[in-house]
């Protein structure tokens, strides 16, 4: 797909991700249509992407809510052309043992990573180029590979990955084409200081938010887009997983203390955040 011209539908716009999902596409000529929670940031962003120049525009919109669905909704109605890409990048994490994690956080974590771009995805669908349409799900690595201290993170991108297969066989006898692009660890503001440092203990490769963006463009480019897990040997321990998982079992259960005590760090900041001295 030459994505000149193309007009993209971008979700978590805001994040470290997004943003820069954001710039490598507008480096491309795209008309970008960019939606995040944060006003400030999306203003910035029009500034420094020169947004308007090529017809793009922003939308302050929470996608977990039925309003912010429906601001998306009314503003794709008044426009002239479909929509060609829909990028669902919006999403959040949780990091802490099930046992430590409050109730209200994982649903609320559930509800942006699974049901809201579900539905986002339903409502944008009416709307895609019935000709060349594309729906890009960025998932992560964890929807592949159960690791502890995120058991109800991984289920909310174990639920996407399937989501994306699905729809993508849903839409086999279309033109539209559905693809899951999985990252592995990135540096990004959800990134709370205990998984920064437990990635550094234990050795985790963690990639720029630029280098989830570059295989963004990269798979948009195809003729045909396909899954794509991002890193090495991270792909080599996904295909481990899915054949032999009791390796994988052992191979974490020899880092369960260390990732133990970080959780805790976690639940610790969690708790004084919460409940201030």
């Amino acid at each position: 797909m030459d994505l000149k011209d193309k007009t993209i539908l971008l979700t978590g716009a805001t994040g470290g991700i997004g943003e820069a999902i954001a710039r490598q596409l507008i480096a491309c000529g795209s008309r970008l249509i960019l939606v995040g929670r944060s006003d400030q940031t999306l203003k910035y962003l029009t500034r420094e992407l020169h947004l308007t120049k090529n017809n793009g525009f922003t939308l302050q919109a929470d996608i977990a809510t039925h309003a912010g669905r429906e601001t998306i909704r009314t503003a794709l109605v008044a426009l002239q052309n479909p929509v060609d890409v829909l990028i669902n990048c919006a999403g959040t994490s949780l990091f802490g043992f099930l046992e430590d994690s409050p109730s209200s956080d994982i649903e609320k974590m559930i509800n942006t990573n699974v049901t809201a771009t579900i539905l986002l995805t339903q409502q944008v669908l009416p709307f895609l180029n019935k000709d060349c349409g594309r729906i890009l799900v960025i998932g992560s690595s964890f929807g592949a590979l159960g690791f502890p201290g995120f058991a109800a993170y991984c289920a909310s991108k174990f639920a996407l990955r399937g989501f994306a297969e699905a729809l993508r066989r849903e839409l086999a006898d279309s033109k539209i084409q559905v693809a899951h692009l999985a990252p592995r660890a990135t540096n990004t503001r959800l990134n709370s200081d205990a998984v920064v440092e437990l990635n550094d203990v234990l050795g985790n490769n963690v990639d720029e938010p630029e280098d989830v963006a570059l295989a963004v463009e990269n798979m948009l480019l195809m003729k045909n887009i396909h899954d794509l897990n991002l890193g090495w040997p991270e792909r080599l321990f996904l295909r481990i997983n899915a054949i032999f998982p009791r390796l994988i079992d052992k191979a974490l259960y020899g880092k369960l203390s260390t990732i133990r005590s970080f959780a805790r760090k976690e639940r610790e900041v969690r708790h004084t955040t919460i409940n201030p001295v």
